[in-house]
């Protein structure tokens, strides 16, 4: 099982990643959108904004209340963002969660 502080600095990386990504075809088109990621074995939440194809604000929160719903373990939101576990096919396999408008959907797999 990862750390709160391991999880934390996974999700600041991935924001890192995205803003990188200037050459992205979504870049712009999931903006405004409201995004959690709850880890069940630490019993944390996280939560964030994406806009203009970029996490921001990333912070602990108390609810889920978002647009965008994500729900997984530690382990794999860190091999999620190190590259070792694909997020099409951890939330195939039921891994990873994702509650989110069809759309949203689409436009988040895009990006990652």
């Amino acid at each position: 099982m990862a750390t709160v502080e391991e999880c934390e600095q996974a999700l600041h990386e991935l924001a890192g990643r995205l803003a990188g990504n200037s050459g992205s075809q979504v870049r712009g088109k999931l903006s405004d959108r409201s995004l959690t990621c709850e880890l069940r074995d630490l019993k944390v939440i996280y939560g964030g904004r994406l806009h203009e194809g970029n996490l921001v604000d990333i912070r602990q929160v108390d609810g889920t209340d978002a647009q965008i719903k994500m729900s997984m373990t530690s382990d794999d939101l860190l091999a999620v963002t190190q590259g070792s576990l694909h997020l099409g096919k951890a939330w195939a396999s039921g891994r990873v969660k994702i509650h989110a408008s069809v759309f949203d959907l689409i436009k988040l797999r895009s990006m990652l």
